[in-house]
């Protein structure tokens, strides 16, 4: 576990690539499902640019908690693997066996995640690990597939609501962890 934790993001990249070798098969189901899809290898390689050398974290912890660790190695590894690639596989699941329309959340989790960064990236007037991927991966990809899915699916608002709200849920779940974890750790150095 400790060699997962610590190495997640290289087994992800070697997943992501995997993952897109299979696309063309995904892709019989049609061009909004294999969008949907598509969004769990993009945040894979996002992932990496994010995450090698524990960059994000670091810059997280010394620029945005003021030193502290407000992120922990096993905190990034669960926050990456179970809130993305957990939730991006429940929504490709609700897509394909419950209604199209529920693969929005897995739109909607990277272009929120994009938003995240861009708006970090200005106002503190730097790169911060992702940003990158953000702009030339999340934006063009997500924007195409959000148009696809809505249009595919006949979404109405009250499923983009719902779908845009679990992905802000799930933005709003990390950030109360970590608001909590600076909080005890304030606490216990008094």
């Amino acid at each position: 576990m400790r060699w997962l934790v610590r190495e997640w993001p290289y087994a992800a990249i070697f997943t992501a690539v995997f993952l897109l070798l299979l696309l063309p098969f995904v892709g019989t189901q049609g061009l909004a499902f294999a969008l949907i899809y598509l969004q769990l290898p993009l945040y894979m390689i996002h992932q990496l640019e994010e995450h090698d050398r524990d960059r994000f974290r670091q810059f997280f912890n010394q620029v945005l908690a003021g030193g502290r660790e407000g992120l922990t190695p096993m905190s990034v590894f669960i926050i990456n693997s179970v809130g993305v690639w957990g939730i991006d596989l429940l929504a490709i699941y609700l897509a394909f066996y419950v209604n199209l329309a529920w693969g929005l959340i897995a739109i909607y989790l990277p272009l929120l995640n994009a938003v995240s960064h861009i708006g970090m990236a200005l106002a503190l007037r730097r790169y911060n690990p992702g940003l990158w991927t953000s702009i030339l991966l999340f934006l063009p990809f997500g924007i195409w597939a959000l148009i696809t899915v809505s249009r595919a699916s006949h979404a109405g608002w009250q499923v983009h609501a719902a779908t845009l709200g679990a992905a802000i849920l799930l933005h709003a779940i990390i950030l109360f962890q970590v608001k909590l974890r600076l909080r005890r750790l304030s606490s216990s150095s008094r």
